[in-house]
């Protein structure tokens, strides 16, 4: 009788240990991530519930987390481009179906940050908690795969153990600029510690040490706390080893706009059948202070990274690349994870899609790439389609479940 009530008060013990978070970590680290939370959310002169669950915090636009750089201590902030050297007009195209979503976020519809700050979506405990350091929360994780390069046309940087990527890219010239039209989808992420982009991306360097900036939506448990598709920017200066992350969640981007919360979630969503809803992304270099600005929608400028995070992509591109990135551990393993990219559709008319690609080069517009390729990690897991042929202009199609009989 004595063993079975001392069985009975073990399992109540386990069970009241495990419904308290903060019991799984120790106190050095509990106190570590509450003096960060404090110290990210002191310069917050109004906070805004959003519906959808977000606290976003306004934030004097002087004392946001980019600062907190060395190599940002004494920079001057850019509020709008020089100038945008890489005019174009906007095309409409002929399908009635087409939507374009610029500036739709949840957290709009509870309130507007003052002339002066940036909304900031504020970082949950749990996330932070949950990551291997504060320095990695938001990080990328680097993980460089020894596999020889079947097509020799395709730079190796972009063979990645444990990501997986199903992209177009263009590369060969010097790049000032990338932009896309990117369907907004909701893939299903099998993990927390996974996670599904889309994205417009540039980048120089070696492969094991790459430089890169790029935006687009995310689906990333570990970052945001749950499965909703949010708008993202990513940089990184040595292929995530050390350097980079998502949105503001480190010291390097800088947002001017007092619109646009990164990391806030996308509305509405693509889904099969429906309006293909898209959000345009396009990622430029400032002629005359080198900084990559981001701009959302055609006229919305987001904000940039400064020429001092980088060594190389800090004068130019060497590629730009459109699509789809998985993260799992059991990326290329048996069973793969059940994690989809795009819609979780193979490439079809109704799978994801790119579409208005375009590139900057040394010339003096936006043009479509006339030299592209494409490529799959996982062809049975994840695929592309391009179509430049009897259209007018070039479409990109990418995606895939995941785990399936062709990808066990």
């Amino acid at each position: 009788m004595g063993k079975k009530i001392l069985f009975i008060l073990m399992v109540l013990a386990i069970t009241a240990y495990g419904t308290n978070n903060d019991s799984l970590f120790s106190k050095h680290k509990i106190l570590e991530v509450e003096r960060k939370l404090q110290y990210l959310r002191k310069h917050s002169l109004k906070t805004i519930q959003s519906d959808d669950g977000d606290i976003i915090d306004c934030i004097d636009i002087k004392k946001q987390p980019a600062f907190d750089h060395p190599a940002l201590k004494d920079h001057k902030i850019q509020m709008v481009p020089s100038y945008n050297s890489a005019k174009e007009e906007v095309k409409q195209r002929n399908d009635e179906s087409y939507v374009t979503v610029t500036s739709s976020q949840i957290w709009r519809k509870s309130g507007s940050c003052p002339e002066g700050t940036i909304p900031i979506r504020r970082i949950g405990k749990r996330e932070l908690l949950k990551a291997h350091s504060i320095d990695e929360y938001g990080r990328k994780k680097p993980s460089f795969s020894n596999r020889q390069v079947l097509n020799q046309n395709i730079d190796s940087f972009v063979q990645l153990r444990n990501h997986s990527k199903a992209i177009l890219f263009a590369d060969g010239y010097r790049y000032l600029g990338g932009k896309g039209d990117i369907k907004v989808c909701s893939p299903n992420v099998e993990k927390d510690d996974e996670y599904s982009t889309s994205q417009v991306s540039l980048l120089n360097g070696a492969y094991n040490d790459f430089e890169c900036v790029e935006s687009g939506w995310a689906v990333n448990p570990s970052v945001y706390g749950d499965r909703k598709t949010r708008l993202f920017v990513y940089w990184t200066a040595d292929g995530s080893k050390k350097t980079g992350c998502f949105d503001l969640t480190c010291p390097g981007f800088i947002q001017t706009n007092n619109e646009i919360a990164l990391g806030a979630a996308i509305y509405p969503i693509s889904i099969p059948g429906g309006l293909p809803y898209k959000i345009t992304i396009y990622i430029y270099k400032d002629p005359i202070t080198n900084n990559w600005w981001v701009q959302y929608g055609e006229k919305t400028n987001i904000g940039y990274w400064p020429p001092e995070l980088f060594r190389a992509i800090c004068y130019n591109a060497e590629s730009v690349e459109w699509g789809g990135e998985v993260y799992s551990t059991t990326v290329g393993n048996t069973p793969h994870t059940k994690t989809q990219m795009g819609n979780g559709q193979f490439s079809s008319g109704d799978s994801s899609s790119i579409l208005r690609m375009r590139i900057h080069d040394n010339s003096e517009a936006l043009k479509i790439p006339e030299w592209v390729d494409y490529y799959s990690d996982e062809y049975n897991c994840y695929d592309v389609r391009y179509n430049a042929d009897y259209v007018e202009d070039p479409e990109f199609y990418y995606g895939g479940p995941g785990r399936n009989p062709m990808c066990p």
